[in-house]
């Protein structure tokens, strides 16, 4: 089974945006009400904040690291506001389910399954080239780390959700990036 038919579909660009773009000033309107006079660093870290909290909201938590960035975001007791703000509260907030689909689950187990079918003839082989292939596992293994600390959430996941979060991930913030562009580039030449 192709990758790709595991995963989620996601929307169009121009409709994400919009959505990130709405949520965003909203966010960004209620942090500037909440404090007037705020320093330069208090700015970056409310921009960031509800960006975050923007595009985690247009996923509709439907992947693991939205789920992530909104439950962090609903701890954190100073910057609630902005949250169900952006959210709404939670209980106009829609529920959803944190399981991996069955048919997804289905095929990580296959994949586990050959994997470890893998594994024990490699072991009986007893290869002399160990060495090499177990430099390739510790590197793996450590840039699988380094990665499941880049994506929010991704310390609860296994190597192919992390994959597909990832992707996603990356996706949605390409989608940020766009529209801060768009909107610094409107702002310059508005001030020109």
């Amino acid at each position: 089974m192709p990758l790709s038919s595991l995963k989620p579909k996601m929307r169009p660009h121009s409709s994400l945006k919009q959505e990130f773009l709405k949520k965003w000033i909203m966010g960004l309107q209620r942090c500037s009400f909440s404090k007037k006079n705020m320093s330069i660093l208090e700015r970056k870290k409310a921009i960031k904040f509800s960006a975050d909290i923007a595009m985690a909201s247009a996923r509709n938590g439907t992947t693991c690291w939205s789920r992530s960035l909104i439950s962090n975001a609903s701890k954190e007791g100073s910057d609630i506001h902005v949250v169900e703000q952006i959210l709404g509260s939670e209980s106009d907030r829609p529920a959803v389910e944190n399981k991996v689909p069955t048919r997804r689950a289905s095929v990580c187990k296959k994949i586990v399954k050959r994997s470890c079918r893998i594994r024990r003839r490699r072991r009986r082989r007893k290869c002399v080239a160990s060495a090499p292939s177990s430099i390739a596992k510790h590197l793996v293994r450590k840039r699988r780390e380094v990665l499941k600390s880049l994506i929010p959430g991704g310390e609860f996941m296994n190597e192919i959700c992390l994959i597909e979060e990832t992707l996603d991930y990356i996706t949605s913030l390409r989608v940020q990036v766009d529209v801060m562009r768009s909107l610094a580039s409107a702002s310059v030449r508005a001030s020109e």
